[in-house]
C-alpha cells in the first residue's frame, strides 16, 4: 500500500518520534455534513485533537492516492468536492486505478492507519448488524475490521439505528473487547445508556491506555472498541430517539431502500424527524470522542509495557 500513500509531514514526523496521533476518518466531512458546516466540524475536530496535545491524522482519498493527514487546503478542498466516494475496504483498488476521491469509512480508515503505524482512531458512532439482518444479512464491514487492524477506535458505540445487543455478540464472537470509557453500559450513540451492561470498563484514561498497551503486547490482532457515551447535555431521549427510528426504518421499507444505501437514509431521515437535533448530537459526540482519543493517545506515547 506504502506506493498509494502520502503521509502528511506533521504525521510523517509524529510517526518517526513516537508522538501521539489521532486518526480521523472523512465520510462524516463528504457524506455527514453540508458544505461549510462539514468544513467547520472538521476544523474544530482537528483544533481539539490539538488541543489535547495530540497530531490530527484525517485520511481520505485525494485524486487516485491516500493521503494521512491533510493540508488545510485539502481539508477545504475534500469539504466542497462533488459526487466523492464513500470508500470501502471493497471500493480501494477501483478508486485508486480510476484516480477518484473519497471519503473513508471506519472499516477503511482503520486499516490504513493501522498500516502506518497509528494506534488511535477517534469517529462518532460503528457501524454494526441492522436491524432485521436474519433477513437481510446486513452487516458493517466495519466489524470484520476490528479483527484484522488491531486499532484503539473510540467511538460513542454503535448508531443507535442498529441492532445493538446482535452487534455486541458479534464482536464477542469475534474476540473483540468493548470497554467502556467511564460507563458500565453500552452507549447508543444519540443516547448513553441502550440497558446493555457491558463486561468492561474503566474509569481514567490511564488505565484505559494500560488496557490497550497491553492488548496490543499480547497480540491478539484484534482492535479494541473504546465506548464513550455522549455528554449527557447533548444526549437525546432514548423513548423519542427510539420512535423516530422506527418510523424511519418502515419508510425505509415502503422505499425499498436496502444495502449500502439504508446508513445515509435513515440518519437523514432522522436529521429530518428531529428537527436538527439529532445532527447536534452527533457532533457534540464526535468532538468528544475525539477529545478522549487524542487523551489516550498522550497516555499511549508515555506507556512503556
Amino acid at each position: 500500500m506504502k506506493n498509494w500513500i502520502i503521509l502528511h509531514r506533521e504525521v510523517e514526523e509524529a510517526l518517526r518520534h513516537h508522538r501521539p496521533i489521532v486518526a480521523l476518518e472523512s465520510t462524516i466531512i463528504t457524506h455527514g455534513l453540508p458544505y461549510p458546516e462539514n468544513l467547520t466540524m472538521a476544523r474544530k475536530v482537528e483544533r481539539i485533537v490539538r488541543d489535547h496535545g495530540a497530531v490530527p491524522a484525517t485520511i481520505a482519498f485525494l485524486k487516485g492516492m491516500i493521503h494521512v493527514g491533510l493540508t488545510e487546503h485539502q481539508l477545504e478542498a475534500l469539504a466542497q468536492e462533488k459526487n466523492v466516494e464513500k470508500v470501502s475496504r471493497r471500493d480501494v483498488s477501483t478508486v485508486l486505478s480510476q484516480k477518484r476521491s473519497g471519503g473513508t469509512t471506519v472499516a477503511t480508515t482503520m486499516w490504513i492507519a493501522h498500516e502506518v503505524g497509528i494506534r488511535v482512531f477517534a469517529t462518532g458512532g460503528i457501524g454494526g448488524v441492522h436491524r432485521g439482518a436474519e433477513q437481510t444479512m446486513d452487516i458493517s464491514s466495519d466489524l470484520e475490521e476490528f479483527t484484522r487492524s488491531p486499532i484503539a477506535v473510540v467511538s460513542a458505540g454503535a448508531k443507535a439505528i442498529l441492532d445493538l445487543p446482535k452487534t455486541l455478540e458479534y464482536l464477542e464472537t469475534k474476540g473483540v473487547p468493548v470497554i467502556g470509557y467511564q460507563t458500565q453500559v453500552f452507549p447508543a450513540f444519540y443516547y448513553s445508556d441502550s440497558g446493555i451492561v457491558l463486561k468492561s470498563s474503566v474509569q481514567s484514561v490511564e488505565e484505559l491506555a494500560r488496557t490497550v498497551a497491553i492488548q496490543s503486547h499480547i497480540d491478539t490482532r484484534t482492535g479494541v472498541l473504546i465506548a464513550n457515551p455522549i455528554p449527557k447535555e447533548h444526549a437525546l431521549p432514548k423513548e423519542a430517539v427510539e420512535k423516530l427510528i422506527q418510523q424511519a426504518i418502515h419508510e425505509a421499507n415502503e422505499q425499498n431502500i436496502s444495502g449500502y444505501q439504508l446508513t445515509p437514509f435513515l440518519l437523514a431521515r432522522l436529521k429530518t424527524l428531529s428537527h436538527g437535533e439529532s445532527v447536534e448530537s452527533n457532533l457534540a459526540l464526535v468532538f468528544n470522542n475525539a477529545k478522549v482519543a487524542s487523551q489516550l493517545a498522550v497516555a499511549l506515547s508515555k506507556m512503556t509495557i
